[in-house]
């Protein structure tokens, strides 16, 4: 390991929230390959069994240390802490990864799901950071990674869907992580930073969501189908004809066709993350809708909430796979 993480992470040691699915997966996946010891959380008790099947079937040479814990609950942060330090005695790069959608709508969503959204895609950043601070320091150089969004910068899915909490949460994480440059430059100088801003990445994030908010299309109650439909229909899909059983196999589809119809893999973008850390660059745009948005938001800011914007997103090749 050279210094800092210019030659790769092997022989150093990771931390990943997330780690169960999508690009938390993939990044434990590489880390190991170099040889990084990673602790990964997840909320998904399964998937994590099925991240650390999938690096010993890689042949990784780094360990993995597994610990289920809901990141937005200090105490479940705090004992994933304890394991690691158990584990470790110091840990040199944190990745803030673990994301969950929900919650957009403040009038329509309940206080629940909006909170719950919030908490693990903000809290859970703040958290780890607080919790895993006294690792990193102890390390000869530390770095935290965290993932926010193209929505941290464009708080928008487009015009017909509201997208309030995740995009609230995505806009304090990249704040939170600007403001730690100075602050880590000032107060802790073996300590580095950087905002991830992924676009439209292939993971299993609306079919997660759906699970951890009660919202799972095979399991939603005729109350959430209905609710669904009047949702639909507003946004100018004609479901009257559908049958409760067509609105969930719709939902489904929609979910999975997030993942699989992407424009980068979760793979892909995994190594655009590391090999960013690994430039030492602070703020990583992850794809070419990520960079699109950026330079259109940046130049039209006044009509980036406007019906119109969403169009001129897509004619410059951007998001067209989702078209809200």
């Amino acid at each position: 390991m050279g210094e800092r993480f210019e030659d790769g992470f092997g022989g150093s040691v990771a931390v990943v929230t997330g780690g169960g699915s999508g690009m938390g997966r993939e990044l434990v996946r590489q880390l190991t390959a170099q040889g990084c010891d990673v602790a990964a959380c997840d909320v998904l008790a399964d998937n994590l069994v099925e991240t650390a099947a999938m690096c010993a079937d890689d042949g990784a040479t780094g360990a993995v240390l597994s610990h289920v814990a809901d990141v937005s609950d200090e105490s479940q942060v705090l004992a994933f802490r304890d394991a690691v330090a158990a584990w470790r005695p110091h840990v040199n790069v944190l990745f803030n990864n673990a994301g969950i959608g929900g919650g957009g709508s403040m009038v329509e969503n309940t206080r629940e799901e909006w909170e719950r959204t919030f908490g693990i895609c903000w809290g859970g950043v703040y958290l780890n950071t607080r919790a895993f601070l006294p690792l990193l320091l102890a390390a000869p150089f530390g770095h935290v990674v965290n993932t926010s969004s193209v929505n941290g910068f464009w708080a928008s899915l487009g015009p017909n869907t509201a997208h309030t909490a995740y995009s609230a949460a995505k806009f304090a994480v990249k704040g939170f992580t600007e403001a730690l440059i100075t602050d880590f430059r000032m107060n802790a100088p073996t300590l580095r930073a950087s905002v991830v801003m992924p676009g439209h990445i292939g993971t299993s994030i609306a079919i997660n969501s759906g699970k951890l908010h009660g919202n799972d299309p095979k399991e939603m109650s005729a109350d959430q189908i209905e609710r669904v439909r009047t949702r639909m229909t507003r946004n100018g899909f004609d479901v009257s004809s559908a049958s409760d059983e067509d609105v969930r196999v719709l939902l489904q589809a929609g979910a999975e066709a997030f993942r699989d119809n992407a424009p980068m893999t979760a793979e892909e973008a995994a190594t655009v993350i590391l090999d960013g850390v690994r430039r030492g660059e602070w703020r990583i745009l992850v794809g070419e809708d990520a960079k699109v948005l950026d330079q259109m938001v940046r130049e039209h800011p006044e009509d980036a909430y406007l019906p119109g914007f969403m169009d001129r997103v897509h004619a410059r090749g951007a998001l067209n796979s989702i078209t809200r």
